[in-house]
């Protein structure tokens, strides 16, 4: 549902946001509040390409062919994948990883317990309960790309990172020794282990 000018517009599924940032066109942008980078729910960091990658790019786009675009899927074969992937299941022993991955990004400790040190050194605010959904369904997906009925603690260890470093804000402390999200997410996989 959506609303313009007042007016509420029901629409179609799926519906999804891809948003881009590039580090070095920053003039008229900027970042997002915690609370909205939380909705999104993976954070992809593509860097350059391969130099063979980049010669096909320039070989490709600058000649007078023009490439015919094929659909691969329409809207309600997305929605489909989308709901399959709702219904792989995940055994109990995962999503204990997942909830124990998550919390442990909290700097101020789990129901009594004390933070891992460099969490409460370099992190100001952990991963919220999206983070958790985010984990579930992502390795759910990535366990039906790969032709499998059942999400693992592998899928959870490789979704991690895209899932976790812009949920993540490190502190002073963390900048000042040069320390991002992604070195307090790669710890975290290091130091958190499945129940």
């Amino acid at each position: 549902m959506s609303a313009v000018g007042g007016v509420c517009h029901q629409l179609d599924r799926p519906l999804f946001v891809l948003a881009t940032q590039n580090p070095i066109e920053q003039e008229g942008t900027y970042p997002l509040p915690e609370a909205q980078l939380d909705r999104f729910m993976l954070n992809v960091v593509i860097g350059y390409p391969s130099a063979a990658e980049e010669r096909a790019i320039l070989a490709q786009t600058t000649t007078a062919h023009e490439p015919v675009v094929r659909p691969v899927a329409n809207g309600e074969d997305i929605e489909r994948a989308r709901l399959l992937v709702r219904e792989i299941p995940a055994a109990e022993n995962v999503i204990a990883f997942a909830t124990r991955l998550v919390r442990a990004t909290r700097p101020l400790g789990d129901e009594g317990a004390a933070p891992l040190d460099f969490v409460r050194d370099w992190v100001r605010w952990g991963a919220g309960p999206r983070a958790g959904q985010a984990l579930l369904l992502a390795g759910k997906a990535r366990a039906v790309l790969d032709g499998r009925p059942a999400v693992s603690l592998d899928d959870i260890r490789a979704v991690a990172p895209p899932v976790l470093r812009h949920r993540l804000l490190v502190n002073f402390q963390a900048e000042a020794e040069g320390i991002d999200a992604e070195t307090v997410v790669t710890r975290l996989l290091d130091a958190v282990r499945p129940a």
